[in-house]
């Protein structure tokens, strides 16, 4: 069996509060299988974004271990592929030199990389738009070339913290089904940070549920959907089951109230 690309063992981060230390994540354990899907869903300041820093190298955890592709992180990975929830695009930059600014910034050639940022616009459907700027683009184009950039160098690891968080509902399915379709064709493994559960469910192999602060994992759920997976089966009694369980299992942490009365 090969060694999955994300390991985590006994996790802390402690961070110096102003009077005493305030401990963020707590004895967090996990993995990732090559070309897996993991989604991690939990309530706000439970450490969800600050555990997606420990994993990439952009902050230090505190005690444990943290491994990707095999190697203890000691530092930003450049193996590691980031999408945040604005695309961050430089305005003053074409949607082509977006996507190969990741070139620019890892001192990376951009003429061996244009053709594969180029593959992936058409990709995304957004061939047509290579020399427009980003204010000429929708949010959600503009999402998608934040995914392209992250992708072009084509990083075995991508790293997602509410890439849809700020989008309007129907933007946000689209980009749902539109993200399932580039994994299912680059099989990239993908950490995906969302409050989402519908999100969680739709796009995952398996969803992670983390408790109130200090951040630990409170619980597990594979997600055996067959794909590829359309919107309209967020209808279906198996998904409605699925989210049943994972909305208990954050009621039983206290990270959400239950139903009046229950």
């Amino acid at each position: 069996m090969s060694e999955p690309v994300i390991s985590l063992q006994n996790v802390d981060l402690i961070y110096a509060g102003r009077t005493l230390p305030v401990k963020a994540i707590e004895n967090v354990s996990f993995s990732a299988a090559d070309g897996e899907f993991v989604s991690i869903v939990g309530p706000s300041g439970c450490g969800k974004s600050t555990l997606l820093k420990i994993v990439s190298g952009l902050l230090p955890q505190s005690a444990g271990s943290v491994r990707v592709n095999g190697q203890a992180v000691k530092g930003p990975q450049p193996s590691v592929g980031i999408v945040f929830q604005s695309p961050l695009l430089m305005p003053w930059r074409n949607i082509l030199d977006n996507v190969l600014l990741q070139m620019d910034m890892r001192g990376l050639p951009r003429t061996q990389h244009r053709q594969e940022a180029r593959n992936l616009l058409a990709m995304v459907g957004l061939s047509n738009f290579e020399q427009a700027y980003p204010y000429q683009l929708s949010g959600g184009m503009q999402q998608r070339v934040g995914i392209c950039r992250a992708l072009v160098h084509k990083p075995q690891l991508l790293i997602m913290d509410e890439p849809f968080g700020a989008l309007d509902a129907m933007t946000r399915e689209q980009m749902m089904v539109e993200l399932q379709r580039i994994w299912m064709e680059r099989k990239t493994t993908v950490l995906f940070i969302t409050h989402s559960l519908s999100e969680a469910i739709f796009l995952s192999d398996r969803v992670l549920v983390m408790g109130p602060r200090p951040g630990h994992v409170v619980g597990e759920f594979p997600i055996d959907i067959p794909r590829p997976r359309r919107i309209k089966e967020e209808r279906s009694p198996l998904f409605a089951d699925l989210a049943d369980r994972v909305r208990g299992c954050l009621e039983a942490s206290g990270a959400i109230a239950g139903a009046a009365g229950a």
